[in-house]
């Protein structure tokens, strides 16, 4: 079932229906990208170098060389940065448009079922928040756990794996579901879940094709909604 709605999601992902949200998201999301590496660029010259720069005498033979490798050091920090930066940018620009990857999914593989209920305006920017404050709180826990040998690899996968499972399986539900029951839904089928966001976690940790996430990860939990409700109507209806 998880590799059934993963492949299904992939496939979604670059069908013709999805097209315009692809490229919507991934064209705003580089372009935030782009304004953060300035902003932060413009930052460090124009405040922390000069700090720096304020502990070093004026008439040193090495204060040049000094300001070289702190351009340096600089410039590494801030690919770090964006780096850390490229999965949050991402949930927060595509968490507004989940609805339409959800909308695409259920018209093109689920024609007969019942529409699910797009979220108003206010409630998908706050659940684009939430996905944000998801995938921060994730990344930064991983990255801690890093610098602990034996731990480092695991913990990204099983934090990521949990909190974007149950996160993106609870959006997909609350289209059908009250908040209440989506997650009285999810907390049934957890460990499926979990397992399906460990499948997530791992396209979350494929470079360039990890600005892709949350619309491979919306797909592929409104898929698996899907399929664990057919299945639970079927054994409704054999019981019956």
């Amino acid at each position: 079932m998880i590799v059934l709605a993963a492949r299904l999601s992939l496939t979604n992902l670059f069908a013709p229906e999805t097209r315009k949200v692809f490229w919507k998201v991934l064209g705003l999301t580089l372009l935030a990208l782009v304004a953060l590496w300035f902003a932060l660029r413009g930052v460090f010259n124009s405040f922390v170098l000069p700090w720096l720069q304020g502990f070093m005498p004026s008439t040193a033979d090495w204060t040049g060389w000094v300001t070289l490798f702190l351009a340096i050091f600089a410039g590494i920090v801030l690919a770090l940065a964006m780096a850390l930066l490229i999965s949050p940018v991402t949930a927060l620009i595509a968490g507004l448009f989940l609805d339409d990857v959800a909308e695409v999914v259920e018209q093109r593989d689920y024609p007969g079922d019942a529409p699910g209920t797009a979220m108003p305006i206010a409630a998908a920017m706050k659940s684009s928040v939430r996905f944000l404050g998801v995938v921060i709180v994730g990344n930064i826990v991983a990255l801690f756990l890093l610098f602990i040998p034996g731990v480092n690899l695991v913990a990204f996968f099983l934090v990521n794996g949990y909190l974007l499972g149950r996160e993106f399986f609870e959006f997909a539900a609350m289209r059908f579901h009250s908040p209440d029951e989506a997650r009285e839904f999810r907390v049934k089928h957890a460990l499926t879940v979990f397992l399906a966001g460990l499948v997530i976690a791992a396209f979350l940790a494929i470079p360039f094709l990890n600005l892709l996430t949350p619309l491979f990860a919306a797909g592929m939990m409104v898929h698996l909604h899907k399929l664990i409700s057919h299945k639970e109507i079927g054994l409704r209806l054999r019981q019956a």
